[in-house]
């Protein structure tokens, strides 16, 4: 009953990734293989490590925020009516370019994030994996806001501003403000841009996380090999 047990918690944590190969599943899941549990659980920290590296690739690469609708980066909110009034007067493309810049620097600062990621998973325990396991269907994203945020906030913080610099966010947003402040409308709440884009940063990765997660836990096509297919077809 331990091996079960041991085995259905390595088929959940990979299946999750939705990363891992076939041979490496076969080598720490078959039934004729005995595994003691620190082997288990390097086998679920290397499922993890890919599956977030992956996740990570996804949002870092051009366009992986700005063209991806469910993270890309609006404008904030307190600057909706601006936008629209620039918008109605021809000067749209200042809102664009603002948005294009905050989302370039997004992409830029999240291929980072991989660092703090495998830092919590050195720390996985089997009793994390047990949660993960009989968790629901963002258990293990959950695990990983859990773990790694305040650790994303502080190592993003200075990035992001780099970033920011480096694609020119602050110039499209100084163009910005010179440009409404020149209207008679009310000016909006001010916005510290480096935390905003931060915060949208970090919630972008872990929305691809969470996507990931669930289609692999309710896609039977996703669900790549006969042993997966068997344990999570129940």
């Amino acid at each position: 009953m331990r091996s079960q047990s041991v085995h259905i918690i390595a088929v959940a944590v990979l299946l999750v990734t939705g990363c891992i190969s076939a041979s490496t599943v076969d080598k720490v899941l078959r039934s004729d293989v005995a595994l003691d549990e620190s082997t288990v659980t390097a086998g679920l920290k290397e499922a993890l490590r890919i599956g977030t590296e992956r996740s990570t690739a996804s949002t870092s690469k051009l366009d992986g925020f700005y063209k991806n609708a469910l993270i890309r980066i609006a404008l904030p909110e307190q600057y909706a009516s601006v936008a629209k009034t620039l918008k109605n007067i021809g000067m749209g493309s200042y809102v664009d370019d603002f948005e294009r810049s905050m989302n370039r620097a997004a992409e830029r600062a999240s291929g980072e994030a991989i660092d703090v990621f495998w830092s919590a998973i050195t720390q996985m325990s089997i009793s994390d994996a047990f949660g993960i396991l009989n968790g629901g269907e963002t258990a293990a994203t959950d695990y990983f806001r859990r773990k790694t945020t305040a650790s994303l906030t502080a190592r993003f913080q200075p990035i992001v501003t780099a970033k920011m610099e480096e694609v020119g966010v602050y110039n499209v947003y100084n163009d910005l403000v010179a440009k409404y402040n020149q209207l008679p409308i009310d000016k909006p709440e001010a916005v510290d841009i480096d935390d905003y884009v931060t915060a949208r940063t970090i919630e972008g990765i872990f929305t691809v996380l969470e996507g990931e997660e669930k289609r692999i836990r309710e896609d039977p096509a996703a669900r790549t090999t006969e042993l997966l297919r068997k344990v999570f077809g129940r």
